[in-house]
């Protein structure tokens, strides 16, 4: 180790040692397809088996969920949450995923901590046929302070560039289908801490209402969809993850000029924290359908003679709206 750059505040063996373990469980993902990943200057990856491929991709941070994760001091949902996260994004294309890179930015590498975050993006990354084929760690003192840290996910896939979904066929009539989602996923958490509290002692506290303590539901994984719905691909024509914006403002980016949604906020069980939020911070009811995704991860449009297939596909799945000609300036109407 540099002794200088300790007193700086780099310790350069404990961020070896955080790259050997998160090392060892990304090799657990690799396929033949990697020629290369962690411990090389990049990932090589060789790309087979498309005809016309569009390559799909997609980034994102976890945002302050990682404030609850590092409350309870809890790391190995949090890797999970990034891979579904972006997963998710590029299946909204029509695309499955490649490969996958992680950035940690911490104050002070502990390697079991690391090595927590490593377990959640490999064993995600195993679970759709994702490669980790690489990533970086950096110590970075005089950014982060205490026990904070960032952590940010890349995801690279592929297409055929007649499979590609943009939502361009979505006409009138048209259906949508809900999929649950596993509760807040990883949006909204900033007026959630502000709503529910931050601190160990306040998310240790059980919730009957919950049957677990608030901890345990705000660190609930974000749930991913690409194994149920891989295969369906040919019957749908639009997908939306429910992320930041809720359905409001996530369903707009897939339909055509002139058509609007419109969902029965009664055809779907709307999981009970969010009405705890609500109640607990006084929001109203159109700013928690802006701000969370109220129960709903993905919302898929389709014919209606395909709506029953779809359902069939997800646990909890059900039909929640329907597209019809734009009236007014809303594109979106909840009732």
């Amino acid at each position: 180790m540099s002794d200088a750059y300790a007193r700086a505040g780099v310790n350069i063996d404990l961020g070896d040692k955080a790259a050997e373990l998160v090392g060892r469980q990304a090799r657990s993902t690799f396929i033949p397809e990697v020629l290369s990943g962690v411990g090389f200057f990049g990932g090589l990856y060789e790309f087979k088996g498309y005809r016309q491929p569009v390559l799909a991709s997609s980034t994102d941070s976890i945002g302050t969920k990682l404030k609850i994760a590092i409350a309870l001091d809890k790391h190995d949902t949090i890797g999970i949450d990034i891979v579904n996260h972006c997963v998710n994004d590029i299946l909204a294309c029509g695309a499955e995923p490649l490969f996958f890179l992680d950035y940690i930015g911490i104050s002070g590498v502990v390697p079991e901590k690391v090595s927590a975050i490593g377990k959640g993006l490999a064993q995600a990354c195993r679970e759709v046929g994702c490669v980790l084929i690489g990533g970086e760690t950096a110590e970075l003192p005089d950014v982060y302070s205490g026990d904070d840290y960032d952590l940010v996910g890349f995801v690279v896939g592929c297409v055929e560039k007649e499979d590609i979904i943009r939502g361009e066929s979505i006409v009138k009539g048209d259906v949508i289908v809900g999929l649950p989602s596993s509760g807040l996923h990883t949006n909204g958490f900033s007026l959630v801490r502000r709503v529910l509290g931050e601190t160990r002692q306040e998310l240790e506290v059980y919730q009957p209402e919950l049957s677990r303590t608030f901890g345990e539901e705000l660190l609930e994984p974000h749930r991913c969809y690409l194994n149920q719905l891989k295969d369906l691909r040919p019957v749908i024509k639009g997908l939306a993850h429910i992320t930041g914006g809720g359905l409001t403002g996530n369903i707009p980016r897939i339909l055509p000029a002139g058509l609007m949604a419109n969902f029965d906020g009664r055809s779907w069980r709307v999981p009970p924290i969010f009405e705890l939020i609500r109640r607990r911070g006084k929001i109203a009811h159109d700013d928690m359908y802006r701000v969370f995704n109220m129960g709903i991860g993905m919302a898929v449009v389709t014919a209606p003679e395909n709506a029953s297939s779809l359902v069939a596909a997800v646990p909890g799945a059900g039909l929640i709206g329907e597209v019809s000609a734009q009236a007014g300036e809303s594109r979106v109407v909840i009732r």
